[in-house]
């Protein structure tokens, strides 16, 4: 398991709230996607909290769609909720009032993947691009699914598509997830520059810092790796992970009252984390 994936685990603190708000995100904005493949009437937006809030449709949004849009955010809330059944039916009846609404294509295939159905979910991707191309929100989910099915380097161009359209809200998604897929393919140097470029959006992306930090730790650059870690701790609630990241740069750096400072705050929060099992024994290169 990579460190990328370490972070992304179940669990308390940051990691879950990352899980949270990607997930929201990328629900949010394909509940909005419109059928010329830019955010459109009716968009919802993710705020940091991962709370939606949804745009009022336009006057020009035909009745069909508006209605199709309704149900594609209704859907959306059940999957955060992972009441994956129901989310299919309000999926259903988005598409029986519009059949050619990308966004609720997107949303099945966000439904299908959670339920590890890999061919239907393809399959409800591949209909929702066909139909919106472009979409850079599309793009996007379409390349983290080709990712988490061993298809890395094909995710990488899904990503780099979804930068393509200038007026993308969200940039910092393909970027780190672009990151993310290129550590998996071993490609450090490349991984590297997307979380740079991830970070100059967003100075305040955690999964940027994150994977920042780890690079610059395993580089040896520990003034770098020391500024993101700490960053991280400081800006969001600390979790296992981000506290065992945090002190293995001080224990490298050779800063040992902050060292064990952090390793006081990891043992007394997640005594039963995994990272707390590896300070007890003293295992610091992993």
């Amino acid at each position: 398991m990579t460190g990328a994936d370490r972070f992304f685990a179940p669990g308390s603190g940051i990691a879950q709230r990352l899980v949270a708000l990607l997930a929201t995100v990328l629900v949010a904005l394909l509940a909005g996607c419109a059928a010329d493949g830019r955010p459109g009437a009716g968009q919802a937006e993710s705020s940091r909290d991962g709370s939606v809030a949804v745009v009022p449709g336009s006057g020009e949004e035909s009745d069909a769609r508006r209605r199709a849009r309704i149900r594609v955010e209704l859907a959306a809330g059940y999957y955060q909720q992972r009441n994956y059944q129901v989310a299919l039916d309000e999926i259903g009846q988005a598409l029986r009032a519009d059949p050619e609404y990308p966004g609720a294509f997107g949303m099945l295939g966000l439904v299908y993947m959670a339920l590890n159905d890999r061919e239907r979910a393809e399959e409800s991707f591949q209909r929702g691009l066909r139909l919106a191309p472009n979409d850079a929100n599309l793009n996007n989910n379409y390349g983290w699914f080709l990712c988490q099915t061993g298809r890395e380097r094909d995710s990488i161009a899904r990503f780099e598509q979804a930068l393509r359209d200038p007026l993308y809200q969200t940039p910092t998604m393909p970027l780190h997830n672009a990151g993310i897929c290129a550590l998996r393919l071993g490609d450090e140097k490349t991984a590297e520059s997307y979380f740079l470029r991830a970070f100059q959006v967003d100075a305040t992306n955690p999964v940027a810092m994150f994977n920042l930090g780890q690079i610059y730790l395993k580089r040896g650059d520990l003034e770098r790796a020391r500024f993101h870690a700490q960053r991280l701790v400081n800006t969001f609630e600390p979790s296992a992970q981000t506290l065992w990241l945090a002190l293995k740069v001080e224990r490298a750096l050779g800063n040992r009252d902050a060292e064990a400072s952090l390793g006081a705050q990891l043992r007394r929060r997640f005594p039963d984390s995994p990272e707390a099992g590896l300070l007890a024994a003293r295992r610091y290169s992993e």
